[in-house]
C-alpha cells in the first residue's frame, strides 16, 4: 500500500459523500510541491473524475507549498472542471489564511498533509485551522517514528505504511473513521485479518479498562488497532465461544450495549 493509493481510495468515498451531504466542500492538500505535485495531482485527478454528482454542487481544491509556481501549472493542466486554488509561502504559514480565503469554514473538509519529508511536523496552528470544518478531517503522513500531538480532533486512528512512513488519520466523525479504515484495507485488498493479533489487543484492552460495551471495543479498535469495526464482532463471537470472555446478557444478538467481561 503507497499513501496516494490510500490518499485515492479515501478521497473519492469522502467527496462522493460529502458532497451528496452538502452543497460546497473542500479538499486542502498541504506540502503540495514536497513531491514535485505528484500527490496533488493525484487528487485534483480523482476530484476531477467524479461522476455528474458534483454537478450543482460546489467542490473546490485548495493546494498549499512554498513555491507553488510549477505545481500551480501542472494542477491547471488536470482540467480539473472545479476550482483549484494554489498557495505558495509555506503549508504552516499559509494553510490558515487559504481556507479563510476558500471559505471552508463550517463546510465538509478534508485535509492531506504529507509531512513525511517536513524538517518538523505540522504546526498546531494548521492542524486547529482545519477543525473549522464540518465536518472536519485530516489524512497526514509522518516519517518513521512519529507521533501525532496535533489538537481538536476526538478520533484519531494510525497506521505503518510499508515503507515505515505512519499515517494518521484525525476526524470529527466516526462514520468517516469508518471510511478510512474501509479505505486502508481497500489499498491492500490481500490483507488477511489476522484474528489472533486483534483478539490480543481486545483481551488487553478488557484486562485494563475492565468490562466494556460492544460499541467501546468497536471504538477502540478502530482508533487504536489497524482494524475496522466490523472485524470485532466475529472475534467476540469466538472468544465468548471459548470461555474467554462472558457477555451481559447471556443470549439474545450480541448489540452494542452488551457488556464484554474477563
Amino acid at each position: 500500500m503507497s499513501k496516494l493509493d490510500l490518499l485515492a481510495h479515501h478521497l473519492h468515498t469522502w467527496a462522493e459523500s460529502a458532497l451528496r451531504r452538502s452543497r460546497r466542500v473542500t479538499y486542502v492538500h498541504g506540502y503540495a510541491d514536497d513531491d514535485g505535485g505528484a500527490g496533488a495531482e493525484t487528487a485534483a485527478r480523482v476530484l476531477s473524475e467524479l461522476p455528474d454528482l458534483a454537478r450543482g454542487r460546489e467542490l473546490s481544491m485548495v493546494a498549499v507549498g512554498r513555491d507553488m509556481d510549477e505545481v500551480g501549472k501542472r494542477l491547471t493542466a488536470v482540467r480539473a472542471g472545479f476550482p483549484v486554488l494554489p498557495i505558495g509561502g509555506g503549508t504552516d504559514e499559509r494553510l490558515a489564511v487559504a481556507l479563510k480565503a476558500a471559505g471552508a469554514s463550517n463546510v465538509p473538509l478534508l485535509a492531506y498533509l504529507d509531512a513525511s519529508a517536513a524538517s518538523e511536523p505540522p504546526a498546531a496552528t494548521t492542524i486547529r485551522a482545519i477543525t473549522g470544518g464540518k465536518p472536519a478531517e485530516v489524512l497526514l503522513v509522518l516519517p518513521p517514528g512519529g507521533v501525532y500531538q496535533g489538537p481538536g480532533f476526538p478520533l484519531v486512528s494510525s497506521a505503518a505504511l510499508a515503507n515505515g512512513e505512519v499515517v494518521v488519520f484525525a476526524t470529527t466523525s466516526a462514520k468517516s473513521l469508518e471510511s478510512f479504515k474501509d479505505a486502508l484495507w481497500a489499498a491492500e485488498p490481500d490483507r488477511p485479518v489476522e484474528e489472533g493479533e486483534l483478539r490480543r489487543a481486545l483481551l488487553g484492552h478488557l484486562a485494563a479498562e475492565g468490562p466494556s460495551t460492544v460499541t467501546e471495543l468497536r471504538t477502540f479498535a478502530l482508533t487504536w488497532t489497524d482494524y475496522r469495526s466490523a472485524d470485532v464482532t466475529p472475534v467476540l463471537y469466538d472468544l465468548i465461544d471459548t470461555g474467554e470472555v462472558a457477555r451481559k446478557p447471556a443470549e439474545g444478538r450480541l448489540g452494542g450495549d452488551v457488556v464484554i467481561s474477563l
